[in-house]
């Protein structure tokens, strides 16, 4: 994992021995269990490398992670992208993996546990209900998703947990401006608004990868997240 210490660089990010050991852990460890369990499928070295970790620690760009114990919380999770590099990177982030997928958690345990990871906390639960406990809601301040879902039902999903004067970053590939547009709705009901997107390039990636950032400037509604599949099936806003 020397390739990754160099190409971090690129990303204004230094990682020491340990962090690079703990990358290659997490990397053998998701080589061992994709065999069995259906965590992701990139799980060879350059892709691993490349599409999850510094694609991952790419968020990192557009946040302020170092001063101090920033509450973080990565929705849908899966196999711990973007939430556990950024962890690795930043070790006083305070962070939440959220996965609803069992199998998937028990993974992320895992992990923490040979990471010897401290302050990281793992939730079996759908966005939609772990967003109306009160342990969760609107404890964040800063909010990661990756892969989750279009903008509409992205914000609605995550916003619950950010608190207001915190910031929402969803991942996104190919110019998320469509997506944003048919979420405007959706961002004025649940208290978000778009302060920038911007466009990343990953080291060793050509796809192109676009960060958007959304500031909480309002709470969000206490109906919202509607009940489990609702977002998914009735985007807010979108006819």
């Amino acid at each position: 994992m020397k390739e990754l210490a160099e190409k971090a660089k690129a990303l204004g990010i230094a990682l020491d021995a340990r962090q690079v050991e703990q990358f290659q852990t997490y990397y053998a460890l998701l080589r061992q269990w994709n065999q069995h369990t259906n965590l992701t499928a990139v799980d060879d070295y350059w892709g691993v490398l490349t599409k999850h970790f510094l694609d991952s620690l790419s968020c990192a760009l557009v946040l302020d992670l170092t001063p101090g114990k920033i509450h973080l919380i990565d929705v849908g999770s899966g196999a711990g992208f973007p939430g556990l590099p950024l962890k690795i990177a930043f070790p006083e982030v305070r962070l939440t993996l959220l996965e609803a997928t069992g199998k998937k958690t028990a993974f992320l345990h895992v992990v923490v546990e040979n990471l010897q990871l401290s302050d990281v906390t793992v939730v079996t639960a759908r966005a939609e209900e772990a967003g109306h406990d009160p342990a969760h809601r609107e404890m964040y301040e800063v909010a990661v998703a990756r892969a989750l879902a279009t903008m509409p039902v992205l914000v609605e999903l995550c916003l619950p947990f950010v608190r207001c004067g915190g910031v929402l970053v969803a991942q996104k590939g190919e110019p998320p401006t469509a997506e944003i547009a048919a979420a405007q709705e959706a961002l004025r009901i649940l208290g978000g608004q778009v302060r920038q997107v911007q466009p990343v390039r990953v080291p060793g990636l050509e796809a192109a990868r676009h960060l958007v950032v959304i500031d909480k400037v309002a709470t969000t509604p206490a109906r919202y997240p509607r009940r489990p599949g609702v977002p998914l099936r009735r985007p807010l806003g979108v006819r």
